[in-house]
């Protein structure tokens, strides 16, 4: 028997990337999964035909929507929430609306989904955040970026402080992995940004998505595992950059 058969996980952008392969696997170890991100129509092909997995829309930007999310979620296991937001360009440049953006839905969003779910926690249960590399290893015209990823981290640790020994708190930290974050690009970039990036990293390719949600369900499932952030970037913390 799963670790996860009758355990119910609630998936903070479950409805593309990351967070779908993340509800699919939970899925399929026999958890009830809940989907929710902004986009019900995407949510909706995601969820058909799937017993067991649930569709609850949530907008983490705004009050109401996680007051009325909240309401509908019940008790839950497990909390992930992998919806992401990137503004990038040079510090001179970088509009400040698009900084506080990404900080709204990547940062301040996750906060408090996380503190309208903590009632409905049940003992034991965990909860996953999302970040990246960008933390600690930065890159050039991210510092916006580097810096809410740094800030979900801090979080994850206070968290784990905080709400131990009842819950559980980590991070997964991926490094790029393919996925729907790059559908904006024209294909050519994205499979040239794709090779370029893997050529510099220890295992010579990007990620998939399964690769980072495996790294969710070892969060959630291992219980001696609290205020940790899992890198799962082919070594990019390693990683040899270009000189200037």
């Amino acid at each position: 028997m799963s670790i996860f058969e009758g355990k119910r996980v609630a998936v903070v952008g479950g409805g593309s990337g990351i967070g779908r392969a993340v509800a699919e696997m939970a899925l399929a170890q026999g958890a009830d999964v809940f989907i929710s991100s902004r986009d019900t129509a995407k949510l909706k092909r995601v969820a058909e035909n799937k017993v067991g997995m649930t569709v609850l829309p949530l907008d983490m930007t705004h009050e109401t929507s996680r007051a009325a999310w909240a309401d509908q979620l019940g008790p839950i296991d497990h909390l992930v929430i992998s919806a992401s937001s990137a503004a990038h360009g040079a510090f001179s440049d970088l509009e400040e609306d698009a900084l506080r953006a990404m900080f709204d839905a990547k940062f301040f969003g996750p906060y408090l989904t996380a503190k309208a779910a903590l009632p409905h926690l049940r003992d034991g249960g965990s909860i996953t955040f999302f970040s990246g590399v960008l933390s600690r290893r930065p890159g050039r015209n991210c510092s916006g970026l580097g810096a809410v990823n740094g800030a979900v981290e801090s979080l994850t640790y206070g968290l784990a402080l905080e709400l131990g020994p009842r819950f559980r708190v980590n991070c997964v930290s991926p490094g790029m992995i393919r996925s729907d974050a790059y559908a904006a690009v024209p294909e050519a970039a994205r499979e040239e940004m794709y090779a370029a990036t893997g050529e510099s990293l220890p295992l010579g390719r990007v990620g998939t998505v399964d690769e980072a949600a495996q790294a969710a369900l070892f969060l959630m499932a291992n219980t001696f595992t609290s205020g940790h952030v899992l890198d799962v970037d082919g070594g990019h913390m390693i990683r040899q950059y270009a000189t200037r």
